[in-house]
């Protein structure tokens, strides 16, 4: 039986400016990097700690390596105990950064990457 997530693809267009949105705008740390000259990935999560983490795959060698795979960005919800602070944080990186709503289960803000993948965000 399943325990956990281990890793989420996330299948990108330019892995370095991925790496560095992710690092330097949201604060993700790069836990390990991979390199056998034929494919790269890198693996980000908030802390070493993480249980989950996310691989960044390089979308044309993916889709040409698996003709099949559906490669369009996963949704993604975060949970963050500094809400606030992450949105000002995201926000004042000139990130779009969408407007709080107020769920049943909590405040929630999405915002983009460089490559105009969505992500959420919601108050824990």
């Amino acid at each position: 039986m399943v325990s956990k997530v281990g890793q989420i693809m996330v299948y990108v267009n330019n892995q370095d400016q991925a790496v560095k949105f992710w690092t330097e705008m949201v604060g993700f740390q790069v836990i390990a990097e991979e390199n056998n000259g034929e494919m790269r990935w890198i693996e980000i999560a908030p802390t070493k700690e993480a249980e989950t983490s996310i691989i960044l795959h390089d979308k044309e060698f993916v889709a040409k390596m698996s003709p099949g795979l559906h490669l369009g960005t996963p949704s993604l919800m975060f949970f963050t105990e500094n809400f606030d602070a992450l949105h000002s944080h995201l926000t004042s990186h000139n990130i779009t950064v969408g407007e709080v709503v107020n769920m049943p289960s909590g405040r929630v803000f999405n915002f983009a990457d460089y490559e105009e993948n969505y992500f959420a965000v919601m108050e824990k």
